[in-house]
């Protein structure tokens, strides 16, 4: 009788264990699938830019014309990525995608030289 109950009770802890580690691997799998799709989500938001608190140079503020000019002056001189936006009524040539103030001040005192209106406006939460 006593053999009869220790083997139930070492089959019931058994099966008490494996039940137990099946939840916690299903559980596990859903949190996974969850932290994927929030990495898959970030990866996307950066590669558009659309992450808040980046630091951009602005060089220019105007026409059309002017800021088509002012950028293919820049990019004939630097590398740091450079767009054109809309802001009605005007154009803007902004210049970079700094994660930091330090790092866009590095770049600020280098395009200077060559645009001295140059200057880093406060970044936008999106």
């Amino acid at each position: 009788m006593k053999k009869l109950k220790s083997k139930l009770l070492i089959l019931s802890g058994t099966v008490f264990f494996l039940t137990f580690s099946n939840l916690q691997a299903q559980e596990n799998s859903k949190e996974q699938e969850r932290i994927d799709h929030l990495l898959e989500l970030k990866k996307e938001m950066s590669k558009d830019n659309e992450i808040g608190d980046r630091y951009k140079v602005q060089l220019f503020y105007g026409n059309n014309g002017k800021a088509d000019e002012v950028i293919k002056e820049y990019r004939s001189k630097y590398r740091y990525p450079s767009t054109i936006t809309y802001d009605s009524p005007n154009y803007k040539v902004l210049v970079g995608n700094f994660r930091n103030r330090l790092e866009a001040d590095r770049a600020l005192l280098k395009i200077r030289k060559d645009f001295p209106s140059a200057f880093i406006p406060k970044p936008r939460r999106k």
